[in-house]
C-alpha cells in the first residue's frame, strides 16, 4: 500500500515527491494564474491538483512576498540568470548556424561539383527540425528537461562533426540532418525550461532576452562563416561549434537542476525525497518503464505527415512545378496521415501530442504566431531583392537594409515581456502588435516603387517591431490557457507551426514573386518590341540572377526594373494579408487575468 505522505502545517508548502512526471523539479507551490483557466483550481475543489494529479497547497498569504523573489517554482533570480544564460549558448549557436549555412550552401555544393543540390543543405535541416520539434516536448516530460537539453546539443554536435568530415555531399546533408534533430530541442527546450522556473507574468520578459541571443546568432553567422570559407575552409564554420557545444553540455550538466533536485522553497519547507526506482511508495504509472510509455506509433505518424505537408512546399516551384500531380498527391496523403494521426492520439494512454491543448484561444495562439512568421519570412526575403534590383547595391549592402527589422523586432520583445509583468495584460498587445505588422506591410506596398531613400527604406521597422512583441505575447496567451501539464508539448507545438508557416510564407512569397515577375517581364518586353527568342533569354536569365540586371543597359533594362519592383509590389502583399488574418483572430482572444 502506498505510503502516506504527512501533511504540512499550516501557511508551509506541501513538498511532493518528485518523479519523472516532474520534469525539472517538483512544484513547490502554484499561483492561480488564470481566472478561468485550466491554470485557476475552483475555491470548492479542494486542495488544487498540480498538472500530474498530485495535491499541492499555495503558499500562505504572508509568504507571498518571500516566494514571488524566488519564482514560481522556488528559484532565486541568480539561479534563474545562471540557468538561462547556459541554455543562451545554444541558442546562439542554433540560430547562428542557420544564418552560416545560408551564407556557405552555395560554396559546400560546389566543392562536391552539386550545386543544384545545394538547397538540400537548408531543406534536410528544416524538414528534420520539423519532424522532431514536437517530440522533445514529451520526451521532456518523461526523462526530464535536463537530459533532454543534453541529448539535443549532443546530437546538433554530432551532426556538424559529420559535416565537417564528410566527403560526399549526401554525407554532409546526413549531417545536417542529425543537426536539425539536434536543433529542435534545442530551441524548444528553452522556453519550456523558462515555463517551468517562473511566474506567467515574468515568461515573456526572459524569453526577449532569448529573441535578442537569437536575433544576434542570425545576425552574426551569415558574415562569420562567408569570413571562415574565404580564410580558412567552409568545414572549420562546423567543426567549431563542436567545442562551443561540448562547453554548453558541461555547463548544463553542472547547473542544470534534474527532477530530484528541486531547491527548497523559500517558506523553510525541506526540499521534496527523490523517488526510487520501484519501491511500494512509487505510484503504479511512476513505475512503468519510461521507454514504454513514448507515443512511438503517434511519433512515426507525426512525422510522416509533417514530412508530407512541407516536401511540396521544398520541390513545388522549385523541383516540380505546382501543377505536377506529386505535389497534389502529397498534400493530400498529409490530410490522410493527419486523420490518422487524430485516431491514433485519442488511443494513446500518453499521446506525443495532447489534443486536449487544441482549444479555442491555444488554437488561436497558434495560428497568430504561424501567421506571423510567414508574413516575417516574406519580408525578409523580398526586401535585399528589391534593393538589389533597384539600387543596384552590393549583397552585403542589401542585407544590411534587414538590420532596422531586426533590430526593432528586438526591441519589441523586449518592452512586450516588460509591460506584461507590470500589467498582465496580453491581448491588447497582441493586437497591436499585428495591426502594426500589417501598417508597416502596407506601406511597404504604397511607397516602395523604385526609388526609395533613406527614411522610406526604415518602413521594414514596423513589422519587425510588431512580429517581436507578438512573439512573447502570443507566448503568454498560450500558456494561459493551456493545462500546465501539457505545456511541454503545446510549446514545441507552438515552435513547429511557426517552422510550418515559416516555410509557407517562403514558398508563397517566391511563388508570387516567380510568377508575376515572368508574367510582368513578357508584357514590358513586348512593348519595346523584342522578339520571342530574345524575350525568353532574358526572362530566364532575370529570374535566375538578380545581378544579370546590373549587365543590361537601355529599355530592357528598365523593363526588368519596373518588372521586378511590379512582382515585388505583389509578394509585399502575402506578408500584409497573413498579418491582417492574424488581426482578425487576435481580436477575438479572450483576456485571462494572470497574477503575479
Amino acid at each position: 500500500m502506498a505510503q502516506q505522505q504527512q501533511q504540512p502545517p499550516d501557511g508551509a508548502v506541501s513538498a511532493e515527491p518528485a518523479t519523472e512526471h516532474s520534469p525539472l523539479l517538483n512544484h513547490v507551490h502554484v499561483h492561480a494564474r488564470a481566472n478561468g483557466s485550466p491554470r485557476s483550481p475552483s475555491a470548492d475543489a479542494g486542495p488544487p491538483a498540480n498538472g500530474h494529479g498530485a495535491a499541492v497547497k499555495h503558499a500562505a498569504p504572508a509568504d507571498e512576498e518571500q516566494a514571488r523573489a524566488h519564482g514560481d517554482r522556488g528559484f532565486s533570480r541568480a539561479q534563474v540568470a545562471r540557468i538561462i544564460s547556459v541554455l543562451l549558448i545554444g541558442v546562439f549557436v542554433a540560430n547562428a548556424d542557420g544564418s552560416l549555412l545560408m551564407a556557405t550552401h552555395p560554396i559546400i555544393a560546389s566543392d562536391f561539383n552539386e550545386l543544384s543540390a545545394s538547397s538540400w543543405l537548408i531543406t534536410s535541416f528544416s524538414l528534420a527540425a520539423a519532424a522532431t520539434q514536437t517530440l522533445y516536448g514529451k520526451l521532456s516530460d518523461i526523462y526530464g528537461r535536463k537530459w533532454l537539453v543534453i541529448v539535443a546539443y549532443s546530437v546538433f554536435a554530432l551532426g556538424c562533426a559529420i559535416i565537417s568530415v564528410g566527403q560526399t555531399m549526401w554525407q554532409v546533408v546526413l549531417g545536417r540532418v542529425i543537426s536539425g534533430a539536434g536543433a529542435s530541442g534545442m530551441t524548444t527546450l528553452v522556453s519550456v525550461l523558462i515555463t517551468d522556473m517562473l511566474p506567467i507574468r515574468e515568461v515573456a520578459q526572459w524569453r526577449s532576452f532569448v529573441n535578442i541571443i537569437a536575433t544576434t546568432g542570425r545576425s552574426v553567422g551569415g558574415p562569420l562563416g562567408g569570413w571562415l570559407a574565404d580564410v580558412i575552409g567552409w568545414r572549420w564554420s562546423f567543426s567549431g561549434q563542436v567545442p562551443v557545444i561540448g562547453v554548453a553540455i558541461v555547463l548544463c550538466a553542472i547547473y542544470l537542476p534534474g527532477p530530484n533536485s528541486a531547491p527548497a522553497a523559500s517558506t523553510g519547507t525541506a526540499a521534496a525525497t527523490p523517488t526510487s526506482g520501484d519501491n511500494s511508495s512509487t505510484p503504479l504509472v511512476s513505475r512503468k518503464s519510461k521507454f514504454s510509455r513514448i507515443d512511438f506509433k503517434g511519433s512515426f505518424v507525426f512525422a510522416l505527415m509533417i514530412l508530407a505537408l512541407l516536401f511540396p512546399m521544398e520541390l513545388g516551384g522549385v523541383t516540380v512545378p505546382w501543377s505536377h500531380p506529386l505535389i497534389a498527391g502529397l498534400f493530400v496523403l498529409s490530410a490522410a496521415l493527419l486523420a490518422v494521426f487524430i485516431a491514433v492520439e485519442r488511443r494513446a494512454p500518453e499521446p506525443i501530442l495532447p489534443l486536449d491543448i487544441f482549444n479555442r484561444d491555444a488554437s488561436f495562439s497558434f495560428l497568430i504566431m504561424g501567421l506571423q512568421s510567414a508574413a516575417q519570412i516574406g519580408l525578409m526575403f523580398t526586401v535585399p531583392i528589391y534593393f538589389k534590383v533597384t539600387a543596384s547595391v552590393s549583397n552585403t549592402s542589401a542585407g544590411a537594409h534587414l538590420v532596422p527589422a531586426v533590430v526593432a523586432n528586438a526591441v519589441g520583445g523586449v518592452l512586450s515581456g516588460l509591460i506584461i509583468n507590470r500589467s498582465g495584460k496580453y491581448k491588447f498587445l497582441v493586437i497591436f502588435a499585428v495591426a502594426c505588422s500589417s501598417c508597416g506591410y502596407l506601406l511597404l506596398m504604397l511607397t516602395w516603387h523604385g526609388h526609395t531613400n533613406w527614411f522610406e527604406s526604415l518602413y521594414i521597422m514596423p513589422g519587425g517591431f510588431g512580429t517581436g512583441i507578438a512573439q512573447s505575447a502570443v507566448f503568454i496567451s498560450l500558456q494561459a490557457v493551456v493545462d500546465p501539464a501539457h505545456m511541454a508539448p503545446a510549446v514545441a507545438f507552438m515552435y513547429l507551426s511557426s517552422t510550418v508557416w515559416f516555410m509557407v510564407g517562403l514558398a508563397a512569397t517566391n511563388a508570387v514573386l516567380q510568377t508575376t515577375l515572368r508574367r510582368s517581364l513578357l508584357r514590358r518586353l513586348l512593348a519595346i518590341g523584342l522578339d520571342h527568342a530574345a524575350i525568353q533569354k532574358i526572362i530566364a536569365s532575370a529570374i535566375s540572377d538578380v545581378d544579370f540586371v546590373d549587365r543590361m543597359r537601355g529599355a530592357a533594362r528598365t523593363a526588368v526594373i519596373s518588372a521586378y519592383v511590379d512582382a515585388l509590389w505583389w509578394s509585399h502583399g502575402v506578408p500584409f494579408i497573413c498579418s491582417v488574418t492574424a488581426l482578425g483572430i487576435a481580436i477575438f482572444l479572450k483576456q485571462r487575468r494572470i497574477d503575479r
